[in-house]
């Protein structure tokens, strides 16, 4: 009978599709170990190396004088069998009678870590190799905590190279005791452990009779007998945006479905805004006729019943299963940056589609895995691993990586380079659902109509933009005193002022900026709801941060552009902070090292050079009177209600 026959014949009968998904299996382990030849086994045993292929290298180890070495068979590239290392991961494709396979030969030495990280972040299940010579060692122990970091839980152990030890029972025992504990004493239960020879084939496919008295299941036999990744449509939809495109009069909302599924009439909550829709159709791509529903792995466009603000990164979930939503995060994280993590550094967080600032907060434990102390400390080393809490300027959706990897994984990065990667160790109680289920908007007892009677004007928020020096701050301070004089509600929300009291805690990065226009835009158009004129003076420079004030309330927003050109508004310079900023005194000035992205379609532009504020004040004046003043029928029809 020949091996791969015997193979088979070993295998428990399970009963699966054979269209089922293939499950991805991660070899890893400390280099020599035996991970390729184990594998280089596997693919042998099961019939899935092409016809000759074993024959073709035999004889180019002839031709060389060396030894045949079943690692040949995964040791794809010329350099890895000069120097006798794996240095990338190959994907390998095989089956059983349970079920098709994927199973991923990762790196083992130091220096090729960080391919290791990729070839095990989608895995589902792994196999650690383990020298029954040399014993566990620090890679081993690396490669451990590497697979918990990644949420695995059902890992096999293959203590290697027993034909070295003369297949003895007690080694055997002392390297799976050995193991056993380290594993334990990072919160994982590895499901086998087993014996074997991956040189001869010992315990790979069938019980070999070397080793009488080992009892478990075979490597082939251990890997069937794992439950496979609940599928993706099965779980919580996670929906993260890609990107929003705007066709006629219909906006589309485009990505793909990382999990779940979606149809028309469903009601979508948009994290992290809370703010909800229904799906009024679907788009795909190349079809004619139109999709009523969308699943996990397909790439959409939808459109929703109503018109509310939604951005890259933003995850859409449906009312009931949202995700969770917080500004720390609590995460496992592989180091792989050339400098240290260090408390109080800040990096990108790469999370679906979003990416967040984070600053590190804590640094709980780092765990060293040479001698296996945990310890406390202010930075991780490259190729260290340690349990960090990070904080984020804005509030982050997502999932625990047991329960969706999806929205459970993410990346750090530094400038442009990719220094970590973790995931994602528990949710925070800080989320969606407390949000959007728990919270009940409690409605007014007046309402709009009955405000503007009384005001005389209705309310709203004319929003003035433009670079420092435009005027806009002197223009808005005069129009609020006119107004005043005329009997009209109205007040102004200066950049300034608000940077004394509600915005007292931010600075002028980016994020910073975009957090302070989001809480003005809040409150702005709070007082607009009162009935108030609300007349605001930012520089607010990110088209997309008054987009997102605008979509609060869109009837209710005018956008007017102060529009002074850079050379003048330097040249008046009233606060000396364009000086300030080129002799390096302020970073992140617009118009000098931020910039700034006027209007594409204002409601008004206020061009003032070569005019005198009063000009400029009456210009604007004249469009709020226009814009807010009610009709003597709607005044008569008014009072007499």
């Amino acid at each position: 009978m020949s091996n791969t026959a015997t193979a088979l014949k070993a295998i428990p009968e399970v009963s699966v599709s054979h269209t089922a998904s293939p499950m991805k299996i991660v070899v890893v382990g400390h280099v020599d170990h035996g991970k390729s030849t184990l594998v280089g086994r596997i693919l042998n045993e099961t019939g899935a190396l092409p016809e000759g292929k074993v024959e073709y290298l035999r004889e180019v180890c002839d031709k060389r004088g060396m030894p045949f070495e079943w690692a040949f068979v995964m040791d794809a590239l010329q350099a890895e069998r000069d120097q006798g290392i794996t240095i990338d991961t190959a994907q390998i494709r095989f089956k059983t009678e349970a079920r098709p396979y994927v199973i991923i030969d990762a790196p083992g030495h130091k220096e090729f870590l960080k391919n290791m990280v990729s070839g095990a972040a989608s895995a589902e299940a792994a196999v650690l190799v383990i020298d029954a010579h040399e014993g566990v060692q620090e890679q081993s122990r690396r490669h451990g905590y590497l697979l918990h970091l990644l949420g695995l839980r059902q890992i096999a152990v293959a203590v290697n190279k027993m034909d070295l030890v003369n297949f003895s029972e007690s080694r055997f025992e002392e390297v799976k005791a050995e193991i056993v504990a380290y594993l334990n004493s990072i919160g994982v239960e590895p499901t086998y452990v087993v014996p074997v020879a991956a040189r001869s084939g010992a315990n790979i496919a069938t019980k070999s009779v070397e080793t009488p008295w080992y009892q478990g299941p075979s490597v082939l036999g251990a890997l069937d007998m794992f439950e496979p990744a609940k599928p993706a449509t099965d779980l919580a939809l996670r929906f993260p945006v890609q990107d929003v495109y705007k066709f006629d009069e219909r906006r589309i909302i485009a990505g793909r479905i990382e999990s779940g599924r979606l149809k028309v009439g469903d009601t979508l909550v948009f994290a992290p805004s809370g703010k909800m829709a229904k799906v009024a159709t679907i788009e795909t791509w190349g079809n004619v006729a139109a999709a009523v529903s969308a699943g996990a792995g397909q790439s959409v466009g939808i459109t929703l019943d109503e018109q509310i603000f939604v951005e890259r990164g933003n995850v859409a979930s449906l009312e009931h299963h949202v995700p969770h939503q917080s500004h720390d995060l609590k995460a496992r994280v592989f180091w792989l940056g050339r400098g240290p993590l260090k408390v109080g550094s800040r990096y990108k967080l790469k999370l679906a589609t979003a990416e967040h600032v984070v600053d590190v907060v804590a640094i709980e434990r780092v765990i060293d895995v040479e001698d296996l102390a945990n310890h406390q400390g202010t930075e991780v080393a490259r190729n260290a691993v340690a349990e960090v809490v990070f904080r984020g300027k804005s509030p982050i959706a997502h999932d625990s990586f047991i329960d969706n990897p999806r929205l459970g994984r993410f990346v750090l990065v530094e400038g442009y380079d990719i220094v970590g990667g973790g995931v994602i160790a528990e949710a925070s109680s800080e989320d969606a659902r407390n949000r959007s289920t728990h919270v009940t908007e409690v409605p007014h007892k007046v309402d709009a109509e009955t405000r503007s009677i009384a005001n005389g004007h209705r309310g709203g928020v004319v929003w003035l933009t433009g670079l420092s020096g435009a005027g806009k701050s002197t223009i808005a301070m005069e129009v609020e005193r006119q107004l005043f004089l005329k009997g009209w509600q109205v007040t102004v929300l200066d950049g300034d002022n608000v940077r004394t009291g509600l915005c007292g805690d931010l600075g002028f990065s980016d994020a910073d900026r975009a957090e302070n226009i989001r809480r003005v835009g809040e409150v702005a158009h709070l007082f607009a709801d009162a009935g108030m004129v609300v007349v605001t003076s930012f520089i607010s420079p990110f088209r997309a941060d008054r987009e997102k004030v605008r979509a609060i309330n869109p009837d209710a927003f005018h956008e007017v552009h102060v529009a002074t050109g850079l050379n003048e508004c330097e040249r008046r310079d009233p606060k000396g902070l364009y000086k300030k900023a080129r002799s390096g005194e302020i970073s992140y000035f617009t118009g000098v090292s931020s910039a700034y992205e006027a209007p594409a379609l204002p409601e008004l532009t206020l061009a003032t050079e070569g005019k005198s504020v009063d000009e400029s004040v009456a210009d604007l004046l004249r469009y709020i009177d226009k814009a807010f003043s009610l009709s003597a029928r709607e005044q008569a029809n008014g009072w007499g209600l």
